[in-house]
């Protein structure tokens, strides 16, 4: 487990209507800052945004699989895209990913900068946002200004945290993963608070909505969307074919909050799988380098405009977007169907389960015959499929795919791929690429 230390210019601070969020390094559009300073307004729903922030951080500090245990508390990334703040967090557990977005409508100021850094939330400002009212005037500041930078030498404030690795490719799983989810249903708000009042609250309950076909284990991980009920328009759900993931869209005036779930408590979203097909394709870290060169932190991510700039096919890019994803660089909106760009402020870990393809390819024990291939792995021969995935591995016995590929269908496909042998399955679109619409 490596560690991180946020330095902040000052604690974070909420006084005389003015809070101020303040930053730990970062990047920006015009480049890495100390303290990048992104916006200086007014939030229009006060209330709103307050209990969303204190909803962020209490999923960054829970355990949702032992709770009993408690979690380390990892201060929110926040991502200025120019008309809209993004706040993410995610559980100490790996299982759950939350973002705040506050939209054009939420917000009433001037945006300095665009770009990503990380926000200082600590225990006296989480009870002074306890007590933000409806009707209280709300001033935000996200980095501080020129005058405290200027004047202070260097960080007053440092925060030295674990980070597990977990944690961070989870980053890159549930960007992925998001985009395969389908919406199921659309609840206004006394729906939606009925729905989830009724759920149980046990950490390892099961519940079942059969009405919208959607299975839910662990329901208690819904926690941190009551507090906001009395402040949504309607809440949205999404799902995917088969069960897995699912999440939740609190749709909130000028804000939406958004929740995604891992199939289980149990399940952190850095051991699903879902960015190893397309990171197994040989191209896709040139392709990387390119489409990232042309992000720039706009709110949405256009594939075909992004397409045409680079020169790449469309699935191309999607690829390329998934690379990006695992280094913290490309997240997904459900609302939007579309990506977004930010920059987290941690090094990307790469997977366990593609560095030891690529060490079997590299030591050439992949042997590829049309559709078939024997692996050779720890002293005993596997026999894999090169186009359905399947194994005769362990893993692939325990989880039937649902958790991508192992070792071996992986290496597999890369050495067939190598020597023109069959194409990898195709990896599914985007639900916005798949003509749907909202």
């Amino acid at each position: 487990m490596s560690s991180v230390t946020y330095a902040y210019a000052a604690p974070s601070s909420l006084t005389d209507g003015l809070l101020a969020l303040e930053t730990s390094g970062g990047q920006s559009t015009a480049g890495p800052l100390a303290h990048p300073r992104f916006f200086s307004g007014v939030v229009t729903e006060p209330a709103v945004a307050a209990t969303g922030l204190l909803a962020l951080a209490d999923v960054a500090k829970a355990r949702y699989h032992r709770p009993r245990e408690g979690g380390g508390m990892r201060d929110p990334v926040v991502t200025c895209n120019g008309d809209r703040l993004r706040l993410e967090s995610f559980s100490s557990c790996g299982g759950v990913y939350a973002r705040l977005d506050v939209l054009a409508g939420g917000l009433d100021g001037e945006v300095l900068a665009r770009g990503t850094t990380n926000v200082d939330v600590n225990g006296p400002l989480r009870e002074a946002l306890a007590r933000v009212g409806r009707h209280d005037p709300l001033h935000l500041g996200v980095g501080p200004d020129e005058l405290t930078v200027t004047t202070l030498d260097g960080a007053v404030v440092e925060k030295k945290v674990p980070l597990p690795e977990r944690w961070i490719r989870g980053f890159g799983e549930v960007q992925v993963i998001a985009s395969r989810l389908d919406p199921v249903a659309e609840l206004p708000r006394l729906h939606a608070a009925r729905l989830l009042r009724s759920l149980p609250r046990a950490a390892n309950a099961r519940a079942e909505i059969p009405e919208h076909g959607v299975e839910l284990q662990g329901p208690g991980r819904l926690a941190t969307l009551h507090p906001l009920l009395r402040f949504a328009r309607s809440l949205r759900v999404y799902a995917g074919r088969g069960g897995g993931s699912t999440a939740w869209e609190l749709e909130l005036p000028g804000m939406r909050y958004t929740l995604v779930v891992s199939p289980r408590p149990a399940r952190g979203f850095s051991g699903e799988g879902a960015t190893l097909s397309r990171l197994a394709e040989a191209d896709g870290a040139a392709d990387a380098d390119l489409v990232g060169a042309l992000l720039e932190f706009d709110p949405t991510i256009e594939v075909g405009d992004l397409a045409d700039r680079s020169g790449l096919s469309a699935s191309r890019v999607r690829t390329a977007l998934t690379w990006l994803g695992t280094a913290g660089r490309v997240g997904y909106d459900l609302a939007e169907a579309s990506h977004f760009h930010r920059e987290l402020p941690y090094d990307p870990v790469p997977s366990p389960r593609l560095a030891a393809a690529r060490a079997l390819v590299r030591s050439g024990s992949v042997r590829v015959h049309g559709d078939e291939a024997r692996v050779t792995s720890n002293g005993t021969t596997k026999r894999v499929h090169v186009t359905t995935g399947e194994c005769t591995c362990d893993w692939w016995f325990d989880h039937r795919g649902s958790r991508g590929p192992c070792k071996h269908v992986l290496a597999a496909r890369m050495a067939a791929a190598h020597t023109g042998g069959p194409a990898r399955p195709a990896v599914p679109a985007p639900r916005a690429l798949r003509g749907r619409t909202r």
